[in-house]
């Protein structure tokens, strides 16, 4: 005969936990020796292993008492219906995990391979680290919300890195990190950016500069992103709306200021 310590050793429990299960009606009470002590038998150790086992599996105590009083059959038929229960969780938890490796392995796996070659490709051009984290930051929900258009927006991003007033473009706002927003040099930035905009609109049409196609709302949240990262980039859309040009993401031609200044030529 076991002492309830003993029951609880040998069941994995805890002697607290043996005094829940009496309480919940889930394990009966054992006789007692002369001193008032409770005495457990095998049957005792059995039944509590079956319960710790059960809860373990996240059985609510409820049903475990109704699975004790089970006939065979119906005992069988129930652990099936938790085993399957388990698998999915654990199959989902699989996902989970796998979600999680996503972001922790960064750009690699949470977008396709031909952005994280772009990616690459800016750094290569000598592109601070942080503007390249605002461009992968406004791809992943892009390339979430539109993958079948990836390849085309690719297309059109590496073709216009190609020409070298843009990449220079690229370099001058790395060294702009450090600026001000009124700093003067500001201004010679939007100079640059609006007359290399124009030029390619008069070169190529204006549908080549807008082809983004997305939604308001995603283009709201690609600027945050990108304004978040590249506090200067707030600045710079503000002088370029005075040249003529607006947004981040999403480029338009607009009218020119009051004062009636155009981009230099």
């Amino acid at each position: 005969m076991l002492t309830i310590g003993e029951l609880a050793s040998y069941a994995g429990v805890t002697v607290r936990a043996v005094r829940h299960y009496h309480a919940k009606g889930l394990l009966p009470e054992p006789h007692r020796d002369g001193s008032g002590y409770r005495r457990y038998d095998g049957t005792a150790v059995v039944r509590l292993i079956r319960i710790r086992t059960l809860a373990e599996a996240g059985v609510p105590l409820a049903r475990v008492r109704e699975l004790l009083r089970a006939d065979p059959d119906e005992f069988a038929t129930a652990i099936a219906d938790i085993d399957r229960r388990l698998l999915a969780e654990i199959r989902e938890r699989q996902r989970h995990r796998r979600r999680i490796a996503r972001l922790a392995a960064g750009e690699q796996l949470a977008l396709p391979p031909e952005v994280v070659e772009f990616l690459d490709r800016l750094r290569a051009l000598g592109v601070d680290e942080r503007i390249v984290q605002a461009e992968r930051d406004g791809w992943i929900p892009l390339a979430a919300r539109s993958p079948e258009r990836v390849p085309e927006w690719l297309a059109r991003k590496r073709e216009q890195l190609a020409d070298p007033r843009l990449a220079g473009f690229y370099r001058t706002l790395s060294q702009a990190l450090a600026w001000t927003a009124d700093d003067p040099r500001l201004a010679g930035l939007a100079d640059e950016l609006a007359a290399y905009l124009t030029r390619l609109a008069d070169e190529q049409g204006d549908g080549y500069i807008d082809d983004v196609d997305i939604e308001l709302p995603l283009v709201a949240l690609m600027d945050t992103l990108a304004f978040d990262t590249v506090p200067p980039a707030r600045r710079l859309v503000e002088l370029l709306r005075e040249r003529g040009w607006t947004g981040w993401t999403r480029l338009e031609r607009v009218a020119p200021a009051p004062d009636g200044r155009r981009p230099r030529p």
